[in-house]
C-alpha cells in the first residue's frame, strides 16, 4: 500500500482505512462519423417522447459554423420542440449559468424544458450541466458551490434528460461530473461536482469538429493530453481514504486498470495524429482519432483525478483571462513531466514512449526526462501554440508568487490527486520553470 493518508485527503477522523473499492460512471456514448443524425433515437432512448420541448445550449460562434442549425432542424423534423439559448461564453461565469436559468424559467417556468442538449466547446457544455443540475434541485448555482464561495448544498437529483455534443475535442465534458465556473469577484473559479452534474448521454460526431481552427485544434488536444498524462500518473485508488459513507466517495477517485488502460491508448492517439489534426483540419480520420482521444483521456483523468498542471491553470486563467487548453499546454512540461518525473520514472519513460520518443539506451530516469522533451518538440511542430507563460499573457517572474500562492490556498481539491505534495515554495518553482518552454 502507498501514500500518505494525511496529505491525499483532508479528514479530521483517521480512523477511516484505505480504499477498497472502485468505481466508474459513464453517460450512454454514441461516437461515430454522423452521429448526430441519431440523436432522435438517443433521446428516444433516454425516455423522452415526440412533441417534447428541449433547449439548446450554446453560444453565437456556433450558431454561425451552421452546426447548431443542422441539429435543430434534424430535431424538429423529428417532432422535437425546440429553443435555442446562444449566451454561453469561454471560461464561463457564475453570472452565465444565472442569465440561462433565468431563460428557462422565463420560458418554462419552475419546471423546466423536457430535455436539454449542450453543445459547443467545454464552456457550452459546462453551462448546460449547471443549468440542468440547478432546474432540477431548485435555487441558485452558488447554492451547489463548496464553502466558503458557495453555500455547499447536496445536489439530489439528476433531473431531466441532458444530452452533450461536443464541438471540439479536449475538455472531456462531455462525460465529466464536473462543471467549472469563473467566480469573477473572487477571482477565482469554482465547480459543481457530483454524479447528478454529469450528463445522461454523450454524442460525439467528428464531422462537428473540422470547423475548428488549427490554434483551437491544438490547444484542446493538449488538453486532452493533460488529461490521459494526469490521470495515468496519479495515486492508485486504493492510497486514498474510505469514506465511511460511499455516497461520500470523491468524483477523482484514483487510478484502476480500466483508467490506466484508457490513459495509454490516449496519450498514443494523440501523439499519431494532432499534428495532422492541427495543419490540416479536414481530415476527418484524424479528426475522428483526436475526438477519441478525448474521450479516452477524459475517462482516465476525469475518473482518476487531474493534478498539478489543473491546479495552476485556475488562479492563471482567472487572473489573465487565458484559455484552458493554451494554459494546461504552457504549464504540463514543468509541472507534470517536470516536477512530477521523481514520484514514478519508470512511468514516465513509458510516457515518453508513448509520445513517441526514442528511448533505446537510456536508463530510466534518462526516459523518464525525455517524455517532457518530446512533449516540448511536440508543441513545437504544431507551431500555433505559446512559448510558455510568458507568451502566453506576458506573465513575468514577479507575478508568480501570487499565482503560486492561490494555487496551493484554493486548489487542493486537485492537489490531493498530485503523486507529489506540493508546497508553496515548490509551486513557484514550477511557476518559474514553466515561464519559458522554449526559446
Amino acid at each position: 500500500m502507498t501514500g500518505n493518508y494525511d496529505r491525499t485527503i483532508s479528514a479530521a477522523d483517521h480512523g477511516l482505512g484505505p480504499e477498497t473499492v472502485w468505481e466508474i460512471q459513464l453517460p450512454a456514448i454514441r461516437f461515430g462519423r454522423n452521429a448526430v443524425e441519431e440523436l432522435d433515437f438517443q433521446l428516444a432512448e433516454l425516455g423522452v417522447d415526440d412533441g417534447a420541448s428541449g433547449l439548446i445550449i450554446t453560444d453565437e460562434p456556433m450558431v454561425q459554423t451552421g452546426h447548431v442549425d443542422r441539429v435543430t432542424d434534424h430535431l424538429e423534423d423529428a417532432g422535437f420542440d425546440v429553443t435555442v439559448w446562444d449566451g454561453a461564453e469561454p471560461e464561463p461565469s457564475i453570472e452565465t449559468v444565472d442569465s440561462c436559468l433565468e431563460f428557462v424559467r422565463e420560458n418554462e417556468g419552475a419546471e423546466g424544458y423536457d430535455f436539454y442538449l449542450g453543445m459547443g466547446g467545454g464552456s457550452s457544455l459546462d453551462v448546460a450541466k449547471g443549468t440542468r443540475a440547478v432546474m432540477a434541485n431548485g435555487g441558485e448555482v452558488l447554492d451547489y458551490v463548496a464553502e466558503p464561495t458557495g453555500a455547499g448544498e447536496t445536489l439530489t437529483e439528476s433531473g431531466d434528460p441532458l444530452v452533450l455534443v461536443p464541438t471540439t475535442a479536449g475538455t472531456g465534458s462531455e462525460i465529466s461530473p464536473v462543471a467549472i465556473y469563473a467566480v469573477e469577484e473572487k477571482e477565482i473559479k469554482e465547480g459543481i461536482s457530483s454524479n447528478h452534474v454529469r450528463a445522461d448521454a454523450a454524442v460525439l460526431d467528428p464531422t462537428l469538429t473540422t470547423t475548428m481552427p488549427a490554434s483551437v485544434t491544438a490547444a484542446t488536444g493538449m488538453d486532452a493530453l493533460a488529461h490521459a498524462l494526469e490521470g495515468y500518473t496519479t495515486h492508485d485508488h486504493d492510497s486514498f481514504l474510505r469514506p465511511e459513507d460511499p455516497a461520500q466517495r470523491p468524483v477523482y477517485a484514483g487510478q484502476t486498470d480500466v483508467t490506466e488502460m484508457f490513459g495509454r491508448r490516449a496519450i498514443e492517439l494523440v501523439a499519431n495524429n494532432i499534428r495532422t489534426a492541427v495543419h490540416n483540419g479536414e481530415d476527418v480520420e484524424a479528426r475522428a482519432a483526436m475526438l477519441k482521444a478525448s474521450l479516452f483521456g477524459a475517462i482516465c483523468g476525469l475518473t482518476a483525478g487531474v493534478s498539478l498542471s489543473h491546479a495552476m491553470a485556475y488562479p492563471v486563467g482567472n487572473q489573465y483571462h487565458t484559455s484552458h487548453g493554451e494554459t494546461i499546454a504552457v504549464l504540463t512540461p514543468a509541472s507534470t513531466l517536470g516536477y512530477n518525473v521523481a514520484s514514478d520514472p519508470e512511468r514516465f519513460a513509458e510516457i515518453a514512449t508513448l509520445l513517441g520518443a526514442d528511448v533505446e539506451g537510456m536508463s530510466t530516469r534518462e526516459a523518464a526526462d525525455e517524455a517532457r522533451r518530446e512533449y516540448v518538440r511536440l508543441q513545437q511542430d504544431l507551431n500555433v501554440l505559446p512559448s510558455g507563460l510568458a507568451e502566453l499573457a506576458g506573465i513575468s517572474a514577479d507575478e508568480i508568487d501570487w499565482l503560486a500562492t492561490q494555487t496551493v490556498e484554493t486548489q487542493q481539491r486537485l492537489l490531493r490527486c498530485n503523486p507529489r505534495p506540493v508546497t508553496e515554495e515548490d509551486a513557484l518553482q514550477v511557476f518559474h520553470d514553466a515561464l519559458h518552454n522554449w526559446e
